[in-house]
């Protein structure tokens, strides 16, 4: 594929010029909104630079709306003293809206009702005073609102209801105390680009109908695969819905690397197969190998340490022992970032391996990939560069917005002659442009959803060195967490040691259980703790915490950063919420 060359496709210089949060840059920003956009601009910047009163927070029930609106103005003079009528969204539907005749007025306002909806909801996930979670049963929410689809159509009114309702129930996943999921934050310059990639509303399969979109994943997934480490960013790639799905591609892939007559003749033309992976490993790598009719017995899941890396001389016995039966290995996957206890494998260690026994390595680096932007933290991965194909997932630690997968392939070519199947009513030979920007016959999917638009502008808005400074804050708050409970009255951590990504896991022990003997009755006992104060903290909307067991050790809570709207604060104050909740248990 030719290089669509540097410039304004490219990512910026890292000396901070472009900087949104610059105030030159970002008033010269509010202009342009304004000029476009009218109201809806005038109110972004209002909300984003203080001009305006902060909303207040919604009490128990959705306030209800006013019965009419101003209707924006379509002229070219920003401020007009055009006279501007009200509108009566209750006695309009849909089908007054673009691309009905006359329907642009009625839908610039209509759009600048739910603009102010989401910038009210943006603005509110940054308060700490308001909950992370307004939380209702499922039976309670089923019983509160009419949810069911109707024959009839619902007029305009109840439609801006209904957003504001879907949000006024959403969790909060931007707010500074969200900890749950390892996908959290809200980036502003992120959202602004999945609004964007939503009204283009495209498809991802040929150059003729996403130019520009095919243009940025082939440079994104480039500079991707250089901070892999691959010379020159050579390979391939695809942004694909989620690690789950990128994690199957490799398993795919690897298999038809070492028997490519699988393709049209299927598993009963090759031998049994084998892969492995840790027993800290994503659960993916058994789905993928359940889809792909290798199976789930054929994962041989490798012993780890106590701080949950594979030990790779189990890894080497596991490897002849099925060769000893007959059996093929055909791929080997470390982790770089297990999603409980945050373990990097040894990846020097493993490569060795995979090259001795000529076994295609893949690592998922779906929460670790992240690492490779900071130069304090990216040692961690090192020996990824020598992998066959990575998994990483910039929706993670990078905070770009769901959903946003990519799969590296370190050879060029294999992922289209694996996938294509020559589709001649979209792939045609005889196009006027360069044929290699067909990416959609490498795809598995036919339809693929537009992921690398809000990486590549997150990534110009920041450049690497703010994506480093995200990564190293996020790092520097999980070891603050961990010295502060390490040797805190009622906390024991589930392994010892500083934590090697920003998980950190640990148990909260209540006062009634600390004098207890370690036996089975304390474990029991302890078991039940982190279950009752997370019921509780989503019942308050307080703060929000994961928790679960793995292989002997009892519920535990797992506490994971990538927000960078969490401060030192938030971190105490997590701390002191775990104690108020649970020191009756």
């Amino acid at each position: 594929m030719a290089s669509p060359g540097s410039g304004f496709w490219s990512f910026g210089s890292e000396d901070g010029s472009g900087d949104p949060e610059n105030p030159g840059t970002a008033r010269a920003w509010c202009q342009v909104a304004q000029k476009f956009t009218g109201g809806i601009g005038n109110k972004l910047c209002a909300l984003l630079y203080g001009d305006s009163e902060k909303p207040a927070e919604s009490g128990g029930t959705v306030p209800p709306r006013a019965a009419t609106r101003k209707v924006a103005c379509t002229c070219d003079q920003k401020p007009c003293s055009c006279p501007k009528p009200d509108v009566n969204y209750a006695f309009l539907h849909a089908t007054d809206l673009l691309p009905a005749c006359d329907g642009e007025r009625h839908t610039l306002a209509f759009l600048q009702e739910v603009m102010n909806i989401l910038l009210q909801y943006v603005v509110k996930s940054f308060d700490r005073t308001t909950k992370v979670i307004d939380f209702h049963y499922p039976n309670e929410l089923l019983q509160e609102y009419n949810w069911e689809l109707a024959d009839q159509p619902q007029n305009l009114e109840e439609i801006l209801t209904n957003c504001q309702t879907t949000l006024k129930y959403a969790i909060k996943t931007g707010h500074p105390r969200y900890f749950n999921q390892l996908s959290t934050g809200l980036d502003m310059v992120g959202l602004a680009a999945d609004w964007l990639t939503s009204t283009a509303n495209t498809n991802m399969f040929t150059y003729e109908i996403a130019p520009v979109f095919v243009l940025l994943e082939y440079v994104t997934l480039k500079k991707m695969r250089e901070i892999v480490g691959w010379p020159g960013g050579s390979g391939d790639g695809i942004f694909s819905p989620g690690g789950a799905i990128s994690n199957m591609y490799a398993m795919l892939i690897a298999r038809y690397k070492m028997f490519p007559e699988v393709k049209e003749k299927g598993m009963a033309a090759v031998p049994r197969l084998i892969a492995f992976t840790s027993e800290h490993s994503h659960f993916s790598l058994k789905k993928g190998a359940a889809a792909l009719g290798i199976g789930t017995d054929s994962v041989i899941l490798i012993k780890c340490d106590e701080r949950g890396k594979m030990i790779p001389s189990d890894l080497e016995r596991r490897i002849l022992e099925v060769k000893q039966k007959g059996f093929v290995p055909f791929l080997v996957s470390a982790t770089a970032g297990t999603t409980v206890y945050g373990a990097f494998d040894p990846l020097l260690a493993v490569a060795d391996i995979c090259r001795k026994y000529k076994i295609w390595m893949h690592v998922d680096a779906a929460w670790g990939g992240g690492l490779l932007m900071s130069q304090k933290h990216k040692w961690k991965l090192s020996g990824v560069e020598r992998a066959n194909s990575v998994t990483w997932n910039p929706h993670k630690m990078m905070g770009v917005p769901l959903q946003c997968s990519a799969l590296l392939v370190r050879e060029e070519g294999l992922m289209q002659s694996c996938n294509q199947m020559h589709a001649s009513y979209l792939f045609q030979q005889d196009k006027h442009y360069d044929l290699s920007y067909d990416t959609g016959d490498k795809a598995l999917q036919c339809g693929r959803h537009v992921d690398v638009f809000k990486l590549w502008l997150m990534w110009r808005a920041k450049g690497t060195t703010g994506f480093e400074a995200h990564i190293d804050k996020c790092l520097e708050l999980a070891e603050y967490l961990y010295n502060i409970i390490k040797n805190r009255e009622g906390y024991e951590m589930v392994f010892d040691g500083k934590p090697q990504h920003t998980n950190v896991c640990f148990w909260y022990v209540p006062p009634s259980l600390r004098t207890l003997e370690d036996n089975e009755e304390r474990m029991s006992r302890l078991s039940k703790v982190a279950p009752v104060i997370k019921a509780r903290m989503m019942e308050q909307g307080t703060t929000m915490v994961s928790y679960q067991p793995l292989g002997d050790k009892v519920n535990f809570f797992r506490m994971v950063i990538s927000n960078p709207a969490a401060t030192h604060q938030d971190i105490d104050f997590l701390i002191e919420e775990i104690e108020r909740l649970g020191q009756d248990l």
